[in-house]
């Protein structure tokens, strides 16, 4: 499978500025965000993607969006690779408004609250993480799907730190990666 992050927001840029929290409830892509998310999109292009999973922030379905888009493929709302709650930037839009704004997804199988009210603990988020990925191992369509996720989804998942709109190959039948308990 391949995870893509999302495309830069206001967050990312304060946040990469000053490392403080700016207070941006579920921030939308920049300008620069959005020519991010064109640019994964061509690079999607390149790849036999068949299916696009999608954590319900802004700031992910809004890329995925210019994914599907250029794949001419349907975006799948999936809120267990949403970010870790950590940020004022992780409260999410309620369900009801993302099916107002988003009214070709199905949010049906998502609570009005889909994000954590509380602070998620590394542990947490980790084995959330890793479950998905015990998911996604047991799918027979895994190698041709992209998910379009966040910073610390893509950290758990395969270890690594991507900036905005990086798109990286995860095999889900690996190990999962060990417990990183630094964060950011």
């Amino acid at each position: 499978m391949y995870l893509a992050r999302h495309g830069q927001t206001m967050f990312n840029v304060v946040f990469g500025e000053t490392k403080q929290d700016p207070g941006i409830e579920d921030p939308p892509l920049t300008e620069l965000g959005f020519e991010q998310a064109a640019a994964l999109a061509e690079q999607c292009a390149e790849l036999d993607i068949h299916r696009i999973i999608s954590s319900p922030y802004t700031r992910a379905l809004e890329t995925a969006r210019m994914v599907a888009n250029r794949l001419d493929i349907p975006v799948t709302v999936e809120p267990d690779v949403r970010e870790r709650t950590a940020y004022v930037c992780d409260i999410g839009a309620v369900t009801s408004i993302l099916a107002a704004d988003w009214p070709h997804l199905d949010f049906d199988h998502l609570d009005e609250v889909w994000w954590n009210r509380e602070e998620e603990t590394i542990p947490q988020f980790h084995d959330r993480c890793s479950a998905f990925r015990a998911r996604m191992a047991a799918s027979e369509d895994w190698q041709h799907t992209a998910i379009v996720t966040h910073w610390g989804f893509v950290r758990s998942m395969t270890g690594k730190r991507v900036g905005n709109a990086v798109l990286v190959r995860c095999d889900p039948n690996e190990p999962h990666p060990p417990l990183d308990t630094t964060w950011p």
